[in-house]
């Protein structure tokens, strides 16, 4: 099977956001990276937009030529911007409405978090994530479910209607960078085949690399797709962008 690279360009926003300036470019890069080889773009609109906008998610679902995947917390309300020329922050679900992306991938992340680091929670999310899982169906958008490695969880994500989940990788990332991680790669390898076994598409992103993807993509061979952003970012410092798009493209087999 195929996996699909999707670049997430969060960092590129956050360097942009720094300065006062539309320098470096999100819409530029997302093409500069579709030029390269890359599959599909992820952004992760947070209600602060302290990297990707709203507007930047109306920019780049005007002019993208592959796959749109929105990431973000389906009950992320309305914010004000405190900002000068930066609109507010109208919801995430009024984002995917306006954009209506190929793929919506629901995380359970809070305004506090630094970053995504734990799968939804569906003993307790199911019933209000139900309905909002069918306006997304209906709005023509595939739905994927931020989850961990636990397959009675995924056995949820199956039956609140979700088309696939993404696997939260920053324990294998972790383990792998601590120069064990077997048992946390045949965990997940485990988790991927039970959600194929039940129909669900399996996708992985968080701390994906250069040096974890590849025994990670040969040990889950249902998998289908990896949004890598940060890691990719620094990489392509090093090697160029599209010098970075090839080599990873190279670690799923292509």
């Amino acid at each position: 099977m195929s996996v699909a690279l999707s670049i997430n360009l969060n960092k590129i926003a956050l360097i942009r956001n720094s300065r006062d300036t539309e320098y470096p470019s999100v819409t530029q890069h997302a093409q500069m990276c579709i030029d390269a080889g890359a599959d599909g773009i992820t952004v992760h609109p947070r209600p602060d937009q302290r990297h990707i906008r709203a507007d930047d998610c109306y920019e780049l679902a005007n002019m993208l030529s592959v796959e749109f995947n929105i990431e973000g917390n389906p009950f992320a309300a309305p914010m004000k911007s405190d900002r000068a020329g930066v609109s507010d922050y109208p919801g995430f679900l009024e984002i995917v409405r306006r954009t209506r992306p190929a793929q919506c991938t629901l995380v359970p992340d809070s305004n506090s978090q630094l970053t995504s680091d734990h799968g939804f929670d569906l003993v307790r999310s199911s019933d209000e994530l139900r309905p909002i899982i069918a306006e997304l169906k209906a709005l023509g958008c595939r739905v994927s479910l931020f989850m961990d490695p636990d397959t009675a969880q995924i056995a949820l994500a199956k039956e609140v209607g979700a088309d696939r989940i993404e696997l939260y990788t920053g324990p294998y990332a972790h383990a792998h960078e601590q120069g064990d991680h077997s048992a946390s790669l045949q965990q997940f390898a485990q988790a991927s085949s039970f959600a194929a076994s039940i129909g669900l598409g399996v996708n992985a992103g968080h701390d994906l690399n250069l040096k974890n993807l590849s025994v990670f993509r040969q040990a889950l061979p249902d998998l289908q797709e990896v949004s890598i952003g940060h890691a990719f970012t620094v990489d392509a410092i090093e090697l160029g962008l599209k010098n970075c798009i090839a080599a990873y493209q190279q670690c799923l087999g292509k």
